[in-house]
């Protein structure tokens, strides 16, 4: 009789990178090995699970509704298989983590140094991505975003307090334009505008006067979707940026670029570590939750932090 799961694993590893090569690349095998499984899994499933091109690879609605429903039962008997380490004494097997780019850079590499230096058994897969992750669905073990944008459901192990934003220029483009002294001045000047990943909308900047919360629609011709080329964009002095700390924090220092209207900015919610509760007893996530909480204490609070501040934009904080 044929094994139900056999190919069912390649199968996950395509649906997640949306490649055969790199999947090929993560179980070892070679692409036309990985392509020949896929084909006999749709060969004895009677389906096809992926559409595939010269150029890219997506699942198919049949492919589609087998990871979504397939996704968390393999977690579970991953995690389940990971949970023998407690016999063993040592926490063990691959720890999958989602975050946001900018976040992302900042946090994970001391706590991925940290974790190699403590627990060598456990294999760290980590995806930087802004778009909203559902990491159950996505197969991922936990994830990495600002407060509010979680999920109630979700257990939250707090890394910061509060994360924080600026409004910064290349002093080129403050001598050529002016600098802002209050928000009605944002009108009168280029900002370089966010697009958001998930929602599509491009962000209105949030600001606070007199403890009130305010939003300005910025002007400006270029609109992107990635924090690292707005910070390019405003080093050139291309406009206004409003930005998380973490990603100016040298070129402030620096000099190559300056705040503008801090009064006007105030903290937001801050970065947390979250996973679904069902998960929390397995040795290697409680190995990263310690990690975490050890660690903590050394971020710095003030600047640090992915996602506009205020309900009324939770959709896009749930992105950075």
């Amino acid at each position: 009789m044929d094994d139900t799961f056999d190919g069912l694993s390649a199968f996950l590893a395509v649906a997640n990178h949306k490649s055969f090569t790199a999947a090929a690349a993560e179980m070892g095998v070679s692409p036309t090995a990985m392509s020949q499984k896929i084909k006999l899994l749709e060969r004895r499933l009677g389906v096809v699970l992926f559409q595939r091109t010269t150029r890219r690879v997506a699942l198919t609605d049949a492919g589609a509704n087998l990871f979504a429903r397939i996704g968390p039962a393999i977690a579970e008997v991953e995690g389940a298989l990971a949970a023998l380490g407690d016999y063993r004494g040592r926490p063990s097997g691959r720890l999958r983590i989602t975050a946001p780019r900018a976040s992302g850079t900042w946090f994970l590499p001391p706590l991925v140094v940290r974790m190699g230096e403590l627990y060598p058994e456990i294999a760290l897969d980590i995806s930087l991505d802004d778009a909203f992750v559902d990491i159950v669905a996505a197969g991922f073990d936990a994830g990495i975003r600002l407060g509010d944008a979680i999920e109630k459901d979700m257990v939250r192990v707090p890394i910061t307090k509060h994360s924080a934003w600026s409004i910064v220029a290349a002093p080129s483009y403050l001598s050529r334009a002016g600098r802002p002294r209050k928000p009605e001045d944002l009108l009168r000047h280029h900002g370089i505008r966010q697009r958001m990943i998930t929602t599509g909308v491009v962000y209105r900047w949030e600001l606070e006067r007199h403890g009130k919360a305010m939003t300005v629609d910025v002007p400006g011709s270029v609109v992107v979707n990635d924090i690292g080329l707005m910070v390019g964009l405003a080093l050139e002095g291309a406009g206004l940026a409003y930005v998380p700390d973490e990603a100016i924090a040298d070129a402030v220092a620096e000099g190559r670029l300056e705040r503008v209207l801090e009064p006007f900015l105030s903290p937001g919610p801050g970065l947390c570590l979250y996973f679904p509760a069902r998960m929390q007893e397995q040795p290697k996530l409680q190995a990263l939750v310690e990690t975490v909480k050890r660690m903590r204490e050394n971020f710095r609070t003030g600047g640090r932090g992915a996602a506009p501040k205020t309900k009324a934009t939770s959709d896009a904080s749930q992105n950075r």
